[in-house]
């Protein structure tokens, strides 16, 4: 079976002088195979395509793809888009009464698999007559949309974008106004919920006021408020700091249970691997097509993720396995100190932060690490120059630098015009493959920065800022809008990147698996979100992460098998034990068989 995919975004027939419909073989020959539609993009036949590939290789601006599939999956079609479009086959399974987790690529069907499963999406099949209880017969998902369709199972749905404040489409004003909805169980659920998480000061705000991760709190409580039988949540870690990680993963494990279930998207593992009962794979060629996987206990769904292969279905995701068994382990000093800084203090309305003293060593990654408020951003913009201390002298002045912000800006430019400005680096080798090719970079060369996706910018703004010649990079928040395998890309990318140009970076995150693999050094910022902050001096990546666990109130143990970090249950005999040693953080090596 062969599927091909023209990106209508990215094909440009008026300028390309579409060698596609030219050079194409079968064409030659009298057969209409590849021809420009009436959109004025291209267009390709997937019965008489010979799979060549001349096409894919002559697009200047690399719309299309060719890609050739077992002919069974033609069966397992769920839904396209349209002629020459993304196709989904299979979907991720509801468990019930359990928590099904969903993994995988950006553009590879997550959120379309959401919306078939809360029946927002109707299945297409590829415009293929098909009955949906029919087409899952022997599967859960019979059931599940025979329910659904008769009326007798309720969905909540948290969707991943969470500025659609509200499912059913209107627009409330306060979050008074968003919650106004509910009856009156339900509200008494969000009211526990909003006291619980301490949101209460949150009511008479106006949305369009809230930080993300407060609209990202309140758009969880009131999903997670409705009556319903099962919970479809979309990304709800984003935009939220470590410890609001766990307290929604504890909120969404609290509402399943006794019939009721959830299938939770979500990218990072750490959070994934704690609420998550069972974990699906959805897999394939972002913007190409997307394949379900079938359900794994959560251990083995994710370890089969990182080694990149699913046993039970002989597939293979990618080349190469990822393991982690460098993270948290006493690392040793990079380099030489490069600078250092006398603890500093600064007023900001009514926040005020305050570091301890400090130094830098070259070739090093510095993490930060702490709650949201309590001051990471501000101190990156000290040493970025853009905020003065009040008292203290900024270390970094006379250095090189190069400054990622957390919040970034689309410009009116195409990807290739504004990498102009890193051009020096481009002609080097090593950041070609280490950045260049390893963030996909130029498959966006033509696109407008102000059309890229969030994560298609974030990529574009790491390329930047490593591109540039620097003695210290200033990188906050680069795993936001980010799948797993792009944030390990970026993590690498990073790491690699200083190490090879003895440079330093500060490095703002909140995905403990990304830091913990990326850090040399970590300093943990502590306080009261909004109102002070503390900024350590940095500590070795394990007595950061393990102070960082004392706090939160959480112990994490290293799998065997891959030397990713998990999360204990909580009262385990496991996490008692860690607790009672005061080893929050269980460096366990190679070879070492702990596991509960």
């Amino acid at each position: 079976m062969r599927l091909a995919t023209v990106d209508d975004d990215l094909c440009n027939s008026k300028l390309c002088g579409i060698p596609c419909v030219t050079f194409c073989p079968v064409n030659r020959i009298g057969s209409k195979t590849v021809w420009i539609g009436e959109n004025g993009k291209s267009r390709i036949n997937e019965t008489t395509c010979i799979g060549c590939g001349i096409c894919v290789h002559k697009c200047p601006y690399g719309a299309i793809s060719i890609i050739n599939l077992a002919d069974y999956w033609s069966k397992k079609l769920i839904h396209r888009y349209g002629e020459n479009a993304f196709a989904l086959y299979g979907l991720p399974e509801v468990k019930v009464g359990f928590v099904n987790g969903i993994i995988g690529r950006n553009g590879a069907g997550k959120s379309t698999s959401m919306k078939i499963l809360s029946g927002q999406l109707k299945p297409n099949f590829g415009g293929n007559q098909v009955d949906l209880t029919d087409f899952f017969k022997g599967s859960e998902l019979k059931p599940y949309f025979g329910n659904l369709a008769s009326g007798k199972i309720r969905v909540s749905v948290k969707s991943q974008i969470i500025g659609d404040s509200t499912e059913e489409g209107g627009t409330a004003e306060t979050v008074e106004a968003l919650l106004s909805d509910l009856d009156e169980k339900e509200r008494k659920y969000a009211d526990f919920l909003i006291s619980d998480l301490q949101l209460r000061d949150l009511l008479q705000r106006r949305l369009d006021q809230l930080s993300g991760g407060e609209l990202q709190m309140i758009t969880l409580v009131k999903a997670l408020s409705r009556e319903a039988d099962v919970y479809l949540i979309d990304e709800p870690s984003s935009y939220l700091d470590v410890f609001q990680r766990l307290t929604a993963a504890k909120k969404i494990r609290e509402r399943v249970g006794n019939g009721k279930s959830s299938v939770v998207v979500e990218h990072d593992l750490i959070v994934l691997d704690y609420l998550s009962d069972y974990v699906s794979i959805v897999y394939g060629t972002p913007g190409v097509f997307g394949m379900a996987s079938k359900s794994y206990g959560t251990r083995n769904g994710i370890n089969n993720f990182l080694r990149g292969y699913l046993p039970e279905e002989n597939t293979k995701l990618r080349e190469g396995s990822i393991d982690f068994f460098d993270v948290g382990l006493e690392k040793e000093d990079v380099g030489k100190v490069v600078f250092g800084w006398a603890p500093m203090k600064k007023t900001l309305g009514n926040f005020q932060l305050s570091t301890e003293e400090g130094e830098a060593k070259e070739g090093s990654v510095i993490a930060l690490l702490g709650r949201n408020g309590t001051g990471k951003t501000t101190f990156v913009k000290m040493l970025a120059g853009l905020v003065e201390p009040d008292q203290g002298v900024v270390p970094t002045s006379g250095l090189r630098l190069s400054y990622k912000p957390q919040m970034l800006k689309p410009i009116n430019k195409t990807v290739a015009e504004a990498m102009e400005e890193v051009k020096d680096s481009m002609r080097e080798e090593f950041y070609k493959t280490e950045v260049i090719d390893s963030l996909g970079i130029e498959r966006l060369w033509a696109r407008n920065i102000s059309s890229l996706s969030g994560g298609e910018l974030q990529k574009v703004a790491v390329a930047l800022c490593l591109g540039r010649a620097a003695d210290v990079y200033l990188i906050d928040e680069p795993s936001a809008f980010l799948d797993v395998e792009e944030r390990l890309r970026i993590g690498k990318a990073i790491k690699r990147m200083i190490s090879s140009r003895r440079a330093t970076a500060f490095l703002v995150d909140h995905d403990l698996l990304l830091l913990t693999s990326t850090a040399d050094s970590m300093i943990i910022f502590k306080g009261e979100s909004g109102k002070n902050g503390l900024a350590k001096r940095p500590a070795k990546v394990l007595d950061g992460v393990n102070s960082f666990l004392k706090e939160v109130g959480i112990t994490m143990r290293r799998d065997p098998e891959t030397g990713r970090p998990r999360v204990n249950k909580e009262g385990s005999i496991l996490d008692r034990q860690q607790k009672a040693s005061g080893a929050f953080f269980m460096a366990v090596t190679r070879g070492d068989q702990v596991e509960s």
